[in-house]
């Protein structure tokens, strides 16, 4: 279901409150507001830098005044039609939820929504729902485009000839590309066409690398290794240090795998087997 089916469904519904967490700001108030035009609903979109701009007709107006977030929420009321719904984008909003005074506008702004058809939608990019507000708020997520959306950004990107594989190479190319937003796969899609003149895996990998960089929880390790190489080989107890087999007599052969934390001592899991096997090591870097 694509958000705007998921949306009209709730502004049908008459729900008052939503919460969009999307990291795709533009793109998704572009859905909104071709939703609202194709069902002839009001739509009005608010931004700290912008002021509160309402859609009508052929262009968006700025209206005076309503640079202030507690004069938007109060200019909801303003956009309802006398028959119709309207809806109302507060665009990266939960910055200005720690406001006592902006928080009961909005309480009061919700109960009013049910009476006349306005819908409030709280773009974020996280869900920070105080909590006088969170059974009042229903949590929508803009979903990450998917694969034959990349595919359409790649073909519009790469246009000339040889630039963009075929078969395996275009695959490996949407793969590297998976999890991205629109704006970070036209960036990594033109940075690869710059750079090797064809998209190449490689570089997309590089920007997704950096990607969870900005996280701190994650690093991201491409080799070549497969799990054709684990236990592929009979390594003597010397050469293999994961190794712990104990080979007395009547003792079952064991191997084991060893692991480690950050400032803490390395561990091992012991596993019975009846052949002899090695265990790679492996060690994760966690964050707080």
């Amino acid at each position: 279901m694509t958000l705007s089916e998921r949306l009209a469904e709730y502004v049908r519904a008459c729900f008052s409150g939503l919460w969009l967490q999307s990291h795709e700001h533009d793109d998704a108030i572009q859905e909104i507001a071709r939703l609202c035009r194709d069902r002839n609903w009001s739509f009005a979109s608010w931004d700290v830098d912008r002021g509160l701009g309402r859609t009508g007709g052929a262009a968006e107006a700025a209206l005076a005044g309503t640079a202030d977030p507690l004069a938007a929420i109060r200019a909801a009321g303003s956009i309802a039609p006398d028959d119709g719904a309207a809806v109302l984008v507060l665009r990266n909003f939960h910055r200005f939820l720690g406001s006592a005074e902006i928080v009961q506008a909005i309480d009061t702004q919700l109960a009013a929504g049910k009476q006349n058809r306005t819908t409030l939608i709280i773009l974020s990019p996280v869900v920070q729902i105080p909590p006088e507000l969170e059974r009042q708020f229903t949590v929508v997520e803009h979903e990450l485009p998917g694969r034959d959306q990349l595919e359409a950004i790649a073909r519009a990107i790469a246009t000339e000839p040889g630039e963009l594989p075929e078969g395996e190479g275009l695959s490996a190319a949407l793969d590297a590309a998976a999890g991205m937003t629109r704006m970070e796969a036209e960036n990594a899609f033109s940075l690869a066409l710059v750079r090797e003149t064809r998209l190449a895996p490689h570089v997309i990998w590089e920007l997704k690398t950096q990607g969870l960089k900005k996280s701190g929880l994650l690093e991201l390790h491409r080799g070549g290794e497969s799990f054709a190489d684990l236990g592929a080989s009979r390594l003597s107890n010397s050469s293999a240090p994961g190794r712990c087999d104990d080979d007395r007599p009547g003792r079952a052969r064991v191997a084991c795998c060893s692991w480690a934390f950050p400032g803490r001592e390395s561990r091992r899991s012991r596993k019975p087997s009846g052949t002899s096997w090695a265990c790679p090591r492996s060690s994760s870097t966690w964050g707080a």
